[in-house]
């Protein structure tokens, strides 16, 4: 990989052209920060505050980050030609080995929202060996029964995309009581992305199937992610029961659940645990229970907490030491976590 690639690039998978935007340069052999956005979004509406963070930026001195954007979703993409057969879930997890290859990735550490959390989920199942590390924000790991199916077309005959979007991204109860962030977010989705290219893959993203994971011991040849992953999930949030029965079905040893706390020290020591300790402030803790817990206003939305410094060190791949992590003690929040991360 050449010495920097930052900028935006446009790479050829076997399910068409990727958009990917590079940010810093790699740093030896430790993993890329690849992110993939939610439905509704796109990498720039999804993670452009969270990554300008102070803080956050401390972390991007020491890797390399990634921005995928879902085909057809970045800021002012062409429309599909009519017949275009938008990727299925599991496609779009299959375009990721193309841009690890394009740029020399050995492997990365992914942050998903939503429908990119299910994508990076995916793809760690489809591709273990290139996945170290997840985090997984407001996983839905079900596919749509009957009776959601049924419910999410009627809703798209009686409400606009970005109306029926906006019931994804946030509780009833935030829809009601914030409609000002709603009404703004309402806006950027109705303006910044297009409209037909959202629509195939919002309805590709509610035909999704079941994630098809079981914690080990429980089934036989029970399959499950084999890197650590850390959940988080906001109060109140659409797919909070979602999450919850995600972390059932994952290895309770290497599985982290934030439900929330603060997200800035939790990643930090998230990092640690995989080994990229030696440029962080403090050594890693013996417990989640001990971070701080300081409440995030507006934890993957507006991103007013933000992971803090981490970093990895050169050489080759770091061995897990991962622990089962409980949120007792973690400040609590009263918001979803889907958008502007």
């Amino acid at each position: 990989m050449p010495e920097c690639w930052d900028g935006e690039h446009d790479i050829e998978t076997p399910y068409g052209l990727l958009h990917v935007v590079i940010r810093g340069s790699p740093k030896g052999n430790r993993p890329a920060i690849l992110t993939y956005h939610d439905v509704g979004l796109n990498h720039k509406l999804c993670f452009n505050t969270f990554f300008n963070f102070e803080d956050m930026q401390e972390i991007t001195k020491h890797f390399v980050v990634c921005h995928v954007d879902a085909p057809g979703q970045q800021v002012g993409a062409s429309q599909f030609p009519q017949g275009y057969q938008f990727p299925s879930m599991e496609q779009l997890a299959a375009m990721l080995p193309s841009v690890v290859q394009h740029f020399g990735f050995k492997y990365v550490i992914g942050i998903g929202v939503g429908a990119g959390a299910y994508v990076l989920a995916k793809f760690a199942l489809i591709f273990p060996d290139l996945v170290e590390g997840l985090v997984l924000m407001n996983i839905d790991p079900n596919g749509k029964g009957w009776i959601d199916w049924a419910a999410t077309k009627l809703s798209g005959l009686t409400s606009t995309l970005p109306d029926t979007v906006l019931s994804h991204l946030f509780s009833q109860e935030e829809l009601v009581n914030n409609t000002e962030l709603v009404q703004s977010y309402r806006q950027q989705i109705g303006n910044v992305v297009n409209q037909a290219n959202l629509q195939l893959f919002w309805n590709m993203y509610n035909s999704r199937r079941d994630l098809d994971i079981n914690r080990p011991g429980t089934v036989p040849n029970a399959k499950t992610l084999r890197c650590p992953v850390m959940l988080v999930v906001g109060d109140n949030a659409p797919a909070e029961d979602g999450v919850v029965e995600c972390n059932s079905k994952l290895d309770p040893t290497t599985t982290t659940f934030l439900k929330p706390g603060k997200l800035t020290e939790a990643f930090k020591y998230f990092l640690q645990g995989m080994g990229y300790s030696e440029y962080t402030s403090t050594p890693p803790p013996q417990r989640l229970v001990g971070v701080p817990s300081a409440s995030m206003t507006r934890l993957a939305r507006s991103r007013t907490a933000s992971l803090t410094s981490a970093s990895s060190v050169d050489g080759s791949r770091p061995q897990a030491c991962t622990h089962s992590e409980s949120s007792e003690g973690l400040g609590q929040v009263n918001h979803t976590m889907e958008v502007s991360c």
